[in-house]
């Protein structure tokens, strides 16, 4: 066998074992043992670069180019592709956040593209990547593999993925316009009181924190309503946490109180407010008293009011169960609820290393069930509707202008 061969054999044996420094080293050792045109020979052999082997040849001769401990010098190696290419990873999220789906209380999302695909869609947008790049990338953003989970609530509507591309093109076209745009829901309601909290925090030894054995509603304490909105291009949160029921009146005086305190201020060219919401629920498509609710604050406002509700079967989808509730979940992991205000602190005092910020307050105000909306105030509401599916995108525009439809 030639010495060719057998630095090939020694180099294809030991590679996979070394690391970068170490490949350089052998590199070296071989290529001196060689004598004249080894740096030449191994080269061609191993791949590794002549001036990669020559700074090995200076490592061995106690020349050291490198800090003790490195592996490379400060700086060295391809720069990542999200430096190289700053639009990459803009254009990714672009890709798979229409079709971005999970479970709520969790900070992971999955997307039903695949690696390979998503590489490729990225290359037609002129962006090289490779489909281990894509995925390294998608972990980094908290995007997971997983499979299928029993998480439906209905029937799948025909229209579900075109009402998803409709609202993502709603949202993106306002976001553009600098509009503000929010996604609302009600957190799942909690119990007041010494109860168990899931999750696990740090405390000593053998010293769990004593809960009740049974969660059993304490009349005194009552039940906490969490009413969220998660604002999309600031990344941040407003949280009412209610006493009582959770009704469309009470959703929207947490939106009203968002936008007095803080929408305002941060949009003030603001012509409309974007909401996205669930189908059902307090804020459901077929709610009387949330459009009539709606209604009242747009004309205390001069705001448009544009709804777009997701189609049915989707709640867990809506982007402020990841954005917001789960990280709320995530801090109060643990932590049983006695008060009220603790409530409130826990939920204020939710951050994220992506500079999420909440504000909570208590509402206290009693909101009653079985609010019946007259026809003649239903007849009042200056809504207009989409041409793709009305019933799930509609506005509704301050009474001051002249244009008015009736609500079936």
């Amino acid at each position: 066998m030639t010495d060719a061969a057998l630095i090939r054999v020694r180099f294809e044996a030991l590679s996979p074992h070394l690391d970068e420094r170490g490949r350089r080293l052998f590199a070296a050792t071989e290529a001196a043992a060689a004598g004249y045109g080894g740096i030449a020979l191994v080269s061609r052999i191993t791949g590794i670069a002549r001036s990669t082997i020559g700074r090995g040849l200076k490592d061995l001769a106690g020349h050291p180019t490198l800090e003790a401990g490195r592996v490379r010098r400060r700086g060295g190696g391809r720069k990542a592709l999200v430096v190289t290419d700053p639009r990459l990873l803009d254009a990714l999220n672009g890709l798979v956040e229409p079709d971005a789906r999970g479970d709520p209380m969790s900070p992971l999302r999955w997307t039903c593209k695949s690696l390979r695909r998503l590489a490729a869609e990225l290359a037609q947008l002129g962006h090289r990547v490779s489909h281990t790049v894509v995925g390294e990338m998608l972990k980094q953003q908290k995007f997971s593999l997983q499979a299928n989970r029993k998480t439906r609530e209905g029937d799948s509507h025909e229209d579900r993925d075109a009402q998803f591309a409709h609202i993502n093109a709603q949202v993106g076209t306002a976001l553009a316009e600098g509009q503000p745009v929010i996604s609302v829901d009600t957190k799942k309601k909690e119990l007041v009181g010494d109860f168990k909290n899931g999750g696990r925090e740090w405390r000593a030894k053998g010293d769990p924190e004593e809960v009740r054995v049974h969660d059993f509603l304490i009349k005194e304490l009552g039940r906490a309503v969490p009413y969220g909105i998660y604002d999309l291009a600031s990344n941040t949160g407003w949280v009412s946490v209610g006493i009582n029921h959770d009704t469309a009146a009470f959703a929207v005086q947490t939106i009203r109180r968002w936008w007095q305190k803080v929408g305002r201020l941060r949009y003030p060219g603001a012509t409309r407010l974007v909401i996205t919401a669930d189908g059902g629920g307090s804020n459901g498509s077929r709610v009387r008293l949330w459009k009539r609710e709606l209604q009242r604050l747009a004309d205390e406002t001069g705001l448009a009011v544009e709804v777009h509700h997701l189609p049915p079967g989707t709640s867990k989808w809506n982007k402020i169960e990841h954005r917001l509730f789960s990280f709320i979940t995530q801090n109060w992991r643990a932590r049983p609820l006695v008060s009220y205000k603790v409530i409130v602190d826990l939920i204020a005092a939710t951050t994220t290393t992506a500079g999420l910020k909440v504000h909570c307050e208590l509402d206290a105000n009693h909101y009653p069930k079985g609010v019946i909306v007259p026809e003649a105030e239903m007849n009042a509401i200056n809504i207009h509707r989409a041409e793709f599916h009305g019933e799930w995108n509609y506005t509704i525009r301050p009474n001051s202008q002249s244009d008015r439809a009736v609500v079936s």
